[in-house]
């Protein structure tokens, strides 16, 4: 498990995650990376949750490897090269997908159940987007934008629970204790549906600066972190160091706050 956490504001946008990776076994290490910059040249990064390896190698070093193959250091694979004057972050995903999905996880038949979230600008476009590819045991749809250029705001991953009640103001059960206490399951959605948009809590805006939305993505993973700490009954499986990684349009890819 883990909290990963995107803010994305007219500047850019900007990526936190907790270090924690967590195993069948039980064993837990504070110790990971899970934000990954896919290309020196290219404003992109990925960033990922869920099981931390597919087969024998972990999802952090299968980045890294579809990093050198973005940059033309794998022979083999000249087609995947990236143009930084013409690519676009689809693309980018799909391409992820197939190395991760199709080349990595099925001709071995892995089973994996792992998101990878890119972030970034496409080619001479003003604005980032989000996207997603989500592998799910044996299925893996295509990828989907979730932040288009023109959406903004939050998302996060993983370890919902504490900020769902924060920002959302109802618990992820919601609806399964609206139907222990007497409501039928469609009305149970129909009324977290209705109810939740009088509840939200706005935490930002498209313009505040770029050292806002730091601050406010390294609150929520903070807030996630302790909330799962002092939790009696939730396992603990969010924790660690946290990274912090910012893209914007001039600058590119930045580490904010890294691990040693």
């Amino acid at each position: 498990m883990t909290v990963l956490v995107s803010v994305k504001i007219n500047d850019g946008v900007v990526m936190a995650t907790d270090s924690a990776s967590s195993f069948a076994s039980g064993m837990v290490y504070n110790s990971s990376r899970k934000i990954v910059q896919l290309h020196e040249d290219i404003p992109v990064a990925a960033m990922m949750t869920g099981a931390g390896g597919i087969g024998n190698e972990s999802v952090a070093t299968l980045l890294k490897d579809l990093g050198r193959r973005f940059a033309g250091a794998t022979p083999t694979h000249q087609d995947w090269i990236l143009d930084p004057n013409d690519y676009d972050i689809e693309r980018i995903a799909v391409r992820l997908r197939q190395f991760l999905f199709e080349e990595k996880a099925v001709p071995h038949g892995a089973t994996t159940w792992t998101k990878v979230r890119v972030c970034g600008y496409s080619s001479g476009r003003p604005l980032p987007e989000i996207w997603e590819v989500n592998m799910m045991g044996e299925v893996c749809p295509p990828p989907a934008c979730i932040q288009h250029e023109q959406e903004f705001g939050l998302r996060w991953d993983g370890e919902y629970e504490a900020l769902d009640r924060l920002v959302f103001g109802l618990g992820t059960r919601f609806n399964e204790f609206a139907v222990k206490h007497g409501m039928d399951a469609e009305a149970a959605a129909a009324l977290r549906e209705n109810i939740v948009p009088e509840l939200y809590e706005l935490l930002f805006i498209e313009a505040m600066p770029m050292q806002d939305a730091i601050d406010l993505a390294r609150y929520l993973v903070e807030t996630t972190i302790g909330f799962v700490k002092f939790s009696v009954s939730r396992p603990k499986v969010v924790g660690g160091p946290i990274e912090i990684a910012a893209i914007s349009k001039h600058e590119g890819f930045q580490w904010i706050q890294r691990r040693e």
